[in-house]
């Protein structure tokens, strides 16, 4: 693997999503990523689906989504030998990453003073639900119900009364995005120091950390925020509008903007009701329904060459597999090609950084249940000589 990592080896303890995903993003920088799984069915995920994929059915494309760019042993932690080759890999490895309920790595004989004496330059990412300690440090995580505690299903919905899950698993993939970051600040600091450190995170503080202006609404402002469906907490127009043939979004994120958008849309610019944000916002619903009176009498082809050509942000809905076929996405390789061993040539969704002056990366595949022993074993033979 080529890119800024390209010198880093991870071990990759983790399952599911939250971790393997952070794994992933080090994978795509260029790291040697070993995934660690259990002999018996390995990694939870590539049971869940559907979808299934392959020759025999039996290929989880959740699986697929977490995992390229791994490579994957086999091992029981909890056997002796399990333990001794563990001790070995963690010696030759920069960063291991693990998602376990708290102390389970400590019960395997892992603690975390043990793995700095076994290599001091060791960065270890650790990912809980709830945070490592605190009066409720121990809870399981799962996504969905981090997302209700840590506020965001609260501000998800069509209404108050109607709290909704985010689409993806976010609270999962943010806390695997804020571990990867964690770590490279942590493989920098070590330039300096020689010593590894712990980067702990967890799917509440991943997603409180991205509150951003509904933190600050109540903390500052005193105000509790609530679900507004598709529209924008604080500026107005900034949403989903209905025309003849479905819904387009347009974002007006300034008067000026406003200036140019009321016109096209047959309405005084000037009216006292919407001439300010502070005021369009007090008024919106009455601006949503005076825009869907005039964006009703075309189709979103109509509105969106037309609010194009005044410069107003706009855009459409897309379905996933518009995404994938747009060429927009494609031309920012944010759909990769790997060639897996039992599916042939697959796409992927691509990691979403990019470095200039570098050709498009090659990735590998992610990995069949233990591909990868004997070349783990020689690799760290080599490491050892």
């Amino acid at each position: 693997m080529q890119g800024p990592l390209s010198d880093i080896v991870v071990l990759d303890l983790s399952r599911a999503l939250a971790g393997p995903h952070g794994a992933q993003m080090l994978g795509d920088l260029g790291a040697t990523v070993i995934k660690v799984e259990h002999p018996d069915g390995g990694d939870e995920s590539r049971g869940w689906g559907p979808p299934f994929v392959g020759p025999s059915g039996d290929i989880s494309t959740y699986f697929l989504s977490a995992n390229r760019n791994k490579r994957s042993i086999t091992l029981d932690l909890k056997s002796d030998e399990g333990t001794e080759l563990l001790t070995r890999l963690i010696k030759q490895s920069d960063v291991l990453v693990e998602n376990f309920r708290t102390g389970v790595l400590d019960r395997l004989g892992f603690p975390v003073e043990r793995l700095h004496e076994l290599n001091p330059r060791l960065v270890i990412l650790s990912i809980t639900g709830f945070g490592h300690d605190g009066p409720e440090g121990g809870r399981p995580g799962y996504d969905q119900i981090a997302q209700g505690e840590a506020g965001l299903m609260s501000l998800t919905g069509p209404s108050p009364a109607e709290p909704y899950r985010v689409g993806a698993s976010i609270a999962d993939l943010l806390a695997g995005i804020h571990g990867a970051y964690g770590v490279v600040a942590a493989l920098y600091e070590r330039e300096r120091t020689g010593r590894g450190k712990v980067v702990r995170t967890s799917l509440l503080a991943s997603v409180v950390g991205v509150h951003s202006y509904h933190g600050t609404a109540w903390t500052v402002g005193g105000k509790v925020p609530v679900a507004g469906g598709n529209h924008h907490a604080s500026i107005a127009p900034y949403g989903a509008f209905r025309c003849a043939d479905g819904m387009i979004q347009i974002a007006v994120a300034n008067d000026v903007q406003w200036r140019k958008l009321a016109p096209l849309l047959g309405m005084d610019p000037g009216d006292p009701r919407y001439a300010v944000n502070r005021q369009r916002f007090a008024h919106r619903d009455e601006l949503i329904a005076d825009m869907e009176k005039a964006l009703t009498g075309h189709d979103r082809a109509h509105w969106l060459a037309a609010l194009a050509d005044v410069g107003i942000p706009a855009g459409a809905i897309r379905s996933l597999d518009e995404v994938y076929s747009w060429d927009q996405a494609r031309s920012q390789q944010l759909v990769v090609t790997v060639e897996h061993p039992e599916l042939g040539a697959i796409e992927l969704p691509g990691s979403p950084l990019r470095f200039d002056g570098e050709p498009p990366a090659e990735h590998l595949p992610p990995p069949a249940l233990g591909q990868d022993n004997q070349a783990v074993l020689d690799w760290l033979a080599e490491r050892e000589a």
